[in-house]
């Protein structure tokens, strides 16, 4: 594993972090996709991990979310088995936890894994076998992670009702929220209006995307029609601020409505820096990671939290993230904490883990000290 240093000394892979916005299918091993898709019969570009890696990288280096979107054709080809799907879950676990993750989400879209006859109970019920093997295995190694299910469903789809019923279902095993993912642009959160209220009135929390290929009005939607309690990306909410010049080197900046409710609300953004460069959310600011409203947005008091989105397609772990964010704007370890406390305390989780949780994250933020 490569290491990703801050300050010098202090390996980022140390850090203890929390995983919000992290898509399964976006999150295996080049090795093991090599290795299913020779089982499956598969044909793909590269005949070795690194080469395979480097493909992903290379496609998924678009600016465009449509364009980026296609390397999951070759994912999810090789997730269409239980088996599959148990493996890829149960490494996307270790990998996690040998990145210095106390607690993630693993967000994933059952319906596109039912090729090969899985049910949508079968698929979710695999996933968490594979889960659960992964977090067994942390533990026997003395580790200790925390993982959660958030079943997700396609936004261009027509099944948001019957995947936020599938949730429901899973909810006291291993499912902790919801979402819809996919091409944003076109197919606002109102289409699947039926499926918010109905996870709504079962009391299961939504993050929504929004606010990645599609501006404030997707943004408003996922709020509106989604009851959103974070915001997959939400970068674009940055469209609200207004920076203005004044006397000599000050400069002032106006928060717009939606950014103010945004913002005194607390709701957080699940912020993939490397991620939105790629998929071109941030092109409006500029091409580089220093151009990111990231810094932005969190001195101007949103909740900021930071992900990885795909580590596949990024090739990318939350300790480079940390790291390519510390680099480009100067963050200290307080800072590095507050972005892992927001994401604590933006857990779907009860309280009490919650608080446990942020115990945890200060207590190793300390330690390093």
């Amino acid at each position: 594993m490569a290491e990703w240093l801050l300050w010098g000394d202090v390996d980022a892979a140390t850090l203890p972090k929390v995983s919000l916005h992290d898509h399964l299918d976006g999150g295996l091993r080049p090795a093991t996709v090599l290795e299913l898709a020779t089982e499956a019969g598969i044909d793909l570009e590269a005949d070795d991990p690194d080469s395979l890696g480097a493909w992903f990288r290379d496609r998924a280096d678009s600016g465009s979310l449509v364009e980026y979107l296609t390397t999951f054709d070759v994912t999810t080809a090789v997730m269409q088995t239980a088996p599959q799907l148990e493996r890829v879950a149960r490494e996307f676990v270790l990998d996690l936890a040998d990145d210095g993750v106390l607690y993630g989400e693993v967000r994933w879209a059952p319906e596109q894994h039912l090729a090969r006859g899985l049910t949508l109970d079968g698929a979710v019920e695999a996933v968490q076998r594979g889960l659960e093997a992964g977090v067994e295995e942390v533990r026997r190694t003395g580790g200790s992670i925390r993982v959660g299910q958030l079943v997700t469903a396609m936004r261009h789809a027509d099944r948001g009702l019957e995947i936020a019923e599938l949730a429901v279902r899973h909810r006291d095993r291993g499912v902790v929220g919801f979402d819809i993912a996919g091409a944003e642009a076109g197919f606002p959160p109102s289409r699947h209006r039926v499926a918010f209220d109905y996870l709504a009135e079962h009391q299961l929390p939504a993050t929504v995307h929004a606010g990645e290929a599609d501006g404030l009005d997707s943004i408003r939607s996922a709020l509106l029609d989604g009851r959103a309690l974070r915001l997959g990306h939400g970068v674009r909410i940055a469209e609200d601020l207004v920076l203005e010049r004044g006397a000599g080197d000050r400069s002032f900046v106006t928060v717009g409505r939606l950014a103010r409710w945004v913002r005194d609300r607390r709701i957080p953004l699940e912020l993939s820096p490397s991620s939105n460069l790629q998929t071109g959310a941030i092109a409006a600011w500029g091409d580089e990671l220093e151009d990111h409203p990231f810094d932005l947005l969190y001195q101007l008091g949103f909740t900021v939290t930071v992900n990885t989105d795909n580590r596949l397609m990024s090739g990318t772990t939350l300790s480079r993230e940390l790291a390519l964010l510390t680099e480009a704007f100067d963050y200290d370890l307080d800072d590095l904490l507050t972005f892992q406390l927001n994401a604590a305390e933006a857990a779907f989780l009860p309280l009490e883990a919650r608080e446990e949780l942020a115990d945890r994250i200060s207590s190793g933020f300390e330690a390093i000290e």
